[in-house]
């Protein structure tokens, strides 16, 4: 999946959860990022249980956290986007002292080989109910 196609599914992802509403002053204040990862391919099963396991944790304690969705490369499934979206900066911040979220990364740190996080802003927002 290129780039372009990637920023589209997930600008649609969002719009599922974020776009109740969620326009003008209110859109521009949420906290966008797509983490870039690539795995250690020996590592993928692991690495996808411990994602799934903070994003289960995040979405079901965080009211802050509103889209986590982890997803892999067709063509190479070691290639990882996590696209985020968060209420605001504060509510990120916040996330990043979770208990669930430093075990994700104490126990991901050996098998990640790269990490990229790209900030983003939103365009439009906008889904089926």
């Amino acid at each position: 999946m290129g780039a372009k196609q990637f920023l589209l599914i997930s600008a649609s992802m969002l719009a599922s959860v974020v776009a109740a509403g969620a326009q003008g002053e209110e859109a521009q204040r949420r906290h966008i990022q797509i983490a870039e990862i690539e795995v250690d391919a020996a590592q993928l099963e692991n690495y996808r249980a411990a994602v799934n396991e903070q994003i289960e944790a995040a979405i079901r304690t965080e009211p802050g956290v509103l889209v986590l969705y982890a997803v892999a490369e067709r063509e190479d499934a070691t290639r990882i986007r996590v696209f985020e979206v968060y209420r605001d900066a504060d509510a990120y911040r916040s996330h990043l002292e979770t208990a669930h979220f430093k075990k994700y990364k104490a126990v991901t740190e050996p098998m990640v080989r790269s990490l990229k996080l790209v900030p983003m802003v939103p365009i439009a927002l906008g889904a089926q109910r």
